[in-house]
């Protein structure tokens, strides 16, 4: 039983040895494996960044709006644009209908007809002047709205594209790593092995 444990003890105390001691070429920003404050490479590579990106996907949706979210491959956005758009623009024409609709009434109304389709059958309109210029001042102001929030929903659409192509390119692995850290210590010829944790600002 003993004897297991001794040849156990050899293999484990030896093993570490014998690899550690082998030489490598790999090297690193400080110097080789083995050397003094030495760090392994990192095993993942970084990608390469286009700054070109952002400015291309909002060109995109300027242009097209759903065309920088296709670029940047964010497909399932493209139904909410045109949604939101179509919602914005749906309610601008309604209003912009409704709006002409009490205009004529009222320019009829001032040309001395009383054949509109608010005045009714009887002498007396269902609908007066007043109530035909407050109608109107109404939707005019709600067809500006509806308008107003379009285009804020287009410009959103261009802003989201940009800021979606920015982060796809977000990259940490060079500012934040945990990396394999062997130190050969030359005071006493001992070697420390660990984990390095680096930041970089």
């Amino acid at each position: 039983m003993q004897n297991r444990i001794y040849v156990l003890l050899l293999i484990f105390g030896i093993l570490p040895t014998l690899l550690w001691s082998q030489k490598d070429k790999a090297s690193t920003k400080e110097g080789k494996i083995g050397s003094k404050n030495s760090v392994l490479m990192d095993s993942i590579k970084s990608k390469k960044i286009d700054p070109l990106r952002p400015a291309k996907a909002a060109f995109y949706s300027a242009v097209l709006p759903g065309l920088g979210q296709a670029y940047n491959k964010k497909y399932w956005k493209i139904p909410i644009v045109y949604a939101a758009l179509g919602t914005g623009v749906y309610f601008y024409l309604d209003n912009k209908k409704e709006y002409d609709r009490y205009r004529n009434a009222y320019k009829r109304r001032l040309a001395g007809f009383t054949d509109d389709e608010f005045y009714g059958d009887t002498t007396t309109p269902q609908i007066s002047n007043d109530g035909l210029i407050r109608a109107q001042k109404t939707l005019r102001r709600n067809k500006e709205i509806s308008l107003l929030v379009t285009l804020g929903i287009y410009a959103l659409n261009v802003i989201d594209a940009n800021v979606d192509a920015h982060l796809l390119q977000y990259n940490i692995d060079d500012n934040l790593a945990l990396k394999p850290h062997f130190d050969f210590n030359e005071f006493d010829a001992s070697t420390n092995l660990g984990l390095s944790l680096g930041f970089k600002f």
